[in-house]
């Protein structure tokens, strides 16, 4: 059975659907998968044995190149002489169903289930997933009534670790981990400035909790950030990462905090303790708490329909909370095994 998975960005959403690919391949093992992405985000999946082809796009250029449409145009008819047996559309936006329909026979989420109704139009088949469901369960829930499959929540439970690295990018961050300390990595960054946790208030978690904190950033107001931080208390800013060398590091991280961000997203799909931070967006369907993996929300009250990027209420999150979070999953016995939930 030949399958192509368009799940095209962004970053902290494509982690979320990988998790998919486990329940596909236990039960169906010889299923050949292969994954239609945009260009930038396709380090996420690279060296994934479950994934048989990493099919790039340049969706996101056309914005600025008009031009370049028929070039993808092209591409893409060239991805559909794979003659796939089924395309499941995760992404559920008009280009993804167009992308889908182009590809091969187009599933998806009905149009009741998603933002951009009319991309159901593309679909030969879609299915009602409560919009307003976890956004890992939506992906599983999909799959398994597109395949016939059965995906349990306990299996979600104990999945294996699902990004993967090489060798060399393992190498390149091992110099920045102690093994006299725990090893603590801050996440400074997100898509919305309002999913950032105040620096200021970081500084103090940071102080509180020691250990060998470091500070991972990808633009240059978050790089100002991580310099700022260091200069406050005892943390390291460490140098721009490739996202198989930041796979690499939150692998062997004692524990990982950030705001609703892809990075942070890494640490339960390698089986990582985390605390996430949420403001604007919704814990309970943006990410699957557990005992290594948990949650601080903001008073806000949130509607998944209706989501307010100036909310900026993560700044009311307490400082001391996530201290008091960080020290019990640091000094548990689960914070030190690399298994899963």
């Amino acid at each position: 059975m030949k399958i192509a998975i368009v799940k095209l960005s962004a970053m902290g959403d494509i982690v979320h659907a990988m998790i998919t690919l486990q329940g596909i391949k236990a039960q169906l093992p010889d299923a050949q998968i292969d994954w239609i992405v945009e260009e930038g985000f396709s380090g996420l999946l690279v060296h994934n044995p479950d994934i048989d082809h990493i099919l790039p796009v340049r969706l996101k250029a056309l914005k600025q190149c008009r031009s370049c449409l028929f070039a993808e145009v092209r591409k893409i008819k060239t991805y559909a002489k794979n003659n796939y047996d089924v395309v499941i559309d995760l992404q559920g936006l008009i280009k993804s169903g167009v992308l889908a329909r182009m590809l091969g026979p187009a599933v998806g989420f009905d149009r009741h289930s998603i933002r951009e109704q009319a991309a159901s139009f593309f679909y030969r088949k879609s299915f009602h997933i409560p919009y307003d469901e976890n956004v890992i369960y939506r992906n599983i829930q999909l799959v398994d009534a597109v395949l016939g499959i059965t995906t349990s929540r306990e299996q979600i439970r104990r999945k294996a670790p699902f990004l993967f690295f090489d060798e060399e990018e393992r190498n390149k961050t091992a110099s920045f981990l102690r093994r006299d300390q725990k090893n603590i990595i801050y996440i400074l960054g997100s898509s919305w400035e309002s999913k950032i946790y105040p620096r200021e208030k970081l500084a103090t978690v940071i102080k509180a909790l020691g250990e060998n904190a470091l500070l991972v950033w990808g633009s240059e107001q978050e790089q100002a950030s991580a310099l700022h931080l260091a200069d406050q208390c005892d943390a390291i800013p460490l140098p721009r990462l490739t996202l198989g060398e930041l796979k690499a590091l939150i692998s062997e991280a004692d524990l990982v905090i950030g705001g609703d961000s892809g990075p942070t997203h890494f640490a339960w799909a390698l089986n990582r303790p985390s605390i996430t931070l949420f403001g604007p967006t919704p814990a309970r369907r943006n990410t699957l708490e557990g005992a290594l993996n948990k949650t601080i929300s903001s008073p806000s009250s949130v509607d998944p329909m209706h989501l307010n990027r100036n909310d900026f209420s993560i700044a009311e999150i307490d400082p001391e909370e996530i201290v008091q979070v960080g020290r019990e999953l640091l000094v548990s016995d689960k914070a030190v095994s690399k298994e899963g939930n």
